[in-house]
């Protein structure tokens, strides 16, 4: 049937580049003190994402999980390891506090003549680094020597076998200024847990069950697996 078409014509369809790039002159126009808030916002943003990682590996520890709570102790707030402690390696060269950085890192203090638990430890270390699968590369290990003791040629000959194992003598004072045991306990009693920003965020207890460690590990790593990567 014809007649005249009443319906309203089409609207033009939008531009997308319209929809995408800002007006550059209202940018222009925006005084000095709505830059600076807007500069602000952008940075607490950054901040805010740069935190991420850390808030979920709380969450996750502490909300998520049936119990409620870990085994070990997670430090809050973490401890950044402090770019002014001093360490050496066993050929007493100065070593960056910083290159320990964009690794999970799983740390035992003690002195160089290690007997006892010391030995124990280190053996922990290795096992729950092994325990952890195909996670295991996303975690190394550090023993801290926080004294001027001579490691053994037994001891040398031992720790040169073992895999992602990196020995640093450490000032033991500067060191008590980052790790604090628990009450009463000397730093050699705990497994620390360090996270790939640097920042000390866990404490195993005393005589550590390893099985639960590793549940800790796995929880603290699975809840960072998007910011963590392997290897550093």
């Amino acid at each position: 049937m014809s007649g005249t078409n009443t319906s309203a014509p089409h609207a033009p369809s939008a531009d997308p580049a319209q929809l995408t790039v800002h007006d550059v002159g209202a940018l222009e126009g925006l005084t000095s003190a709505e830059r600076t808030r807007r500069g602000r916002w952008m940075m607490a943003w950054v901040v805010f994402l740069c935190a991420l990682p850390v808030i979920a590996s709380y969450f996750t520890f502490y909300v998520i999980q049936p119990r409620g709570q870990g085994y070990g102790s997670l430090i809050d707030p973490p401890r950044l390891i402090p770019e002014a402690l001093a360490l050496r390696d066993l050929q007493g060269r100065p070593v960056a506090a910083k290159s320990l950085h964009q690794q999970w890192l799983l740390v035992v203090v003690d002195g160089g003549s290690c007997v006892g638990e010391c030995e124990k430890h280190l053996y922990l270390q290795q096992q729950l680094r092994t325990m952890l699968g195909k996670e295991m590369d996303k975690l190394d290990k550090v023993w801290l020597v926080n004294d001027e003791a001579p490691l053994s040629a037994e001891l040398q000959a031992k720790l040169g076998q073992a895999q992602a194992l990196q020995v640093l003598r450490a000032n033991p004072e500067a060191l008590a200024r980052w790790l604090e045991p628990a009450a009463g306990q000397p730093l050699s009693a705990h497994l620390y847990l360090v996270d790939p920003r640097g920042e000390w965020m866990w404490r195993s207890p005393v005589a550590p069950d390893p099985l639960q460690v590793k549940k800790d590990l796995n929880r603290l790593l699975k809840a960072n697996a998007g910011w963590d990567r392997p290897g550093r």
